[in-house]
């Protein structure tokens, strides 16, 4: 897991709002410091050098937790690449 950034509130849509120094890949799993899964990154938006970072929910986080806790580090995990398919080409028909 590496750094991600620190939490600075959650917006009145429920997304998590986080500051970074890196940008981190769509979809990646965000965790808190207790290593507990909280979300994952929606939206990167704002200057380049540290981008703020929407983060979706789960279901399960405690909203008012994370919300009392603003200003904690958090992690994202290793995005692994997905694997491109290879489409098959039809073969050209003879005129």
């Amino acid at each position: 897991m590496k750094l991600l950034g620190k939490s600075l509130h959650v917006a009145n849509s429920g997304k998590l709002i986080a500051r970074s120094t890196k940008t981190p890949s769509p979809g990646a799993i965000v965790f808190d410091s207790n290593k507990k899964k909280i979300g994952r990154v929606g939206y990167v938006f704002g200057p380049t050098k540290q981008p703020y970072i929407s983060i979706r929910l789960f279901k399960s986080a405690n909203r008012d937790e994370i919300a009392k806790n603003c200003g904690e580090k958090l992690f994202v995990s290793k995005q692994n690449s997905k694997k491109s398919r290879n489409r098959r080409m039809r073969p050209r028909q003879k005129k």
